[in-house]
């Protein structure tokens, strides 16, 4: 239907909107069509060029940088070394230089690392302040939803802490859309590397038979539903699956990330993690979202800190599980919409 704000005036009005775009069907599945990107100038950040333009990126620094060399009139390269032709490896060429025009080779680099996250030998959760103690029972519970060799995506925030509480014995193939496959913890402060990073710009590490790519082939796994998992955070969800979580109308973000991606996935179980209610105590599980939506019937399982719904196709939502203290009348009272409940529904978490 078009109209999403693409930019917006200083008073927080839509200031140029986007224009609608067409729906075709494939395979019974609605997809909406878009235009390639495509530009006078590219610019792009190599770890190594060759002399003849041929460009070799480092670790997850890969992400959008391959697939927008292929998309600019011309393409301007800064890179960190300049080699001569032949030392890198054609196995390690990941843009042959047809598509390069220029090369320039920086100085005096200072790699920011934008969110350093790191974990502690000596962690302990009995420190911390209650709103983080009640994201980790989310979290706790979100973990449970591993199954030994699956694929699966973890959101920025809460549902990346996921994965630091996967089942011993337990293996999860972590993969996050700038281009890695299988994720490690979060390092320590002496694992640090700028040039690896999630989706969410997190410092992380990789696991033995983990392997990087670029952000269009992490792209494909995700659309052809390679994934079995994604576990996201939400602002609302619908009693029918709905998921608004990418922006709040007159606030800037810097993008939607990969979430539409992920919910639209055929074959892949979509979990949103997050509190019941706002900071105001509004629910945040309505009859229908008021915010703009990320995918539409697309959420399967929804875990809050006080309980876990099922979303039933064709009927709404089902209460499975109920947090410690938590009854089915609390749920009810901080609840936006009707729901039904499982006869074997207990505390769980």
């Amino acid at each position: 239907h078009g109209g999403t704000p693409i930019k917006h005036t200083s008073d927080g009005a839509t200031e140029i909107a986007a224009a609608p775009r067409e729906v075709r069907t494939f395979n019974g599945r609605d997809y909406v069509m878009e235009t390639s990107i495509t530009g006078d100038y590219a610019l792009i950040k190599a770890w190594k060029a060759d002399e003849l333009g041929n460009l070799m990126f480092k670790a997850s620094a890969n992400n959008f940088n391959a697939p927008m060399a292929t998309a600019g009139k011309i393409t301007i390269v800064e890179a960190e070394e300049i080699v001569p032709v032949g030392e890198i490896s054609p196995s390690e060429i990941h843009i042959p230089g047809i598509h390069v025009h220029r090369i320039v080779k920086g100085s005096a680099y200072e790699k920011r690392v934008e969110k350093m996250t790191v974990r502690h030998e000596d962690e302990s959760h009995a420190d911390l302040p209650p709103a983080m103690q009640k994201r980790i029972k989310i979290i706790r519970r979100a973990a449970r939803e591993f199954k030994d060799g699956m694929y699966a995506n973890l959101g920025i925030g809460m549902p990346m802490l996921a994965s630091n509480y996967i089942e011993p014995g337990t293996t999860v193939h972590l993969q996050s859309e700038n281009g890695i496959l299988g994720l490690g913890p979060f390092p320590l402060q002496s694992q640090v590397d700028p040039d690896l990073i999630n989706a969410g710009k997190e410092t992380v590490t990789i696991l033995p038979g983990g392997s990087f790519f670029s952000s269009d082939t992490s792209f494909a796994m995700v659309r052809s539903s390679r994934l079995d998992l994604t576990i996201l955070g939400g602002m609302e969800v619908s009693q029918t699956g709905d998921l608004a979580n990418w922006i709040i109308p007159g606030k800037m973000v810097k993008g939607m990330g990969g979430a539409m991606d992920l919910v639209s996935a055929a074959n892949t179980k979509v979990v949103v993690t997050m509190d019941h209610n706002d900071k105001s105590g509004h629910p945040k599980i309505l009859e229908k979202c008021t915010l703009p939506l990320t995918g539409v019937a697309c959420v399967n399982r929804i875990i809050t800190d006080k309980c876990v719904f099922d979303v039933v196709p064709g009927k709404g939502l089902l209460l499975r599980e109920l947090a410690t203290g938590v009854s089915v009348e609390d749920v009810k009272a901080s609840t936006g919409c009707s729901f039904d409940v499982a006869a074997d529904v207990a505390e769980t978490y």
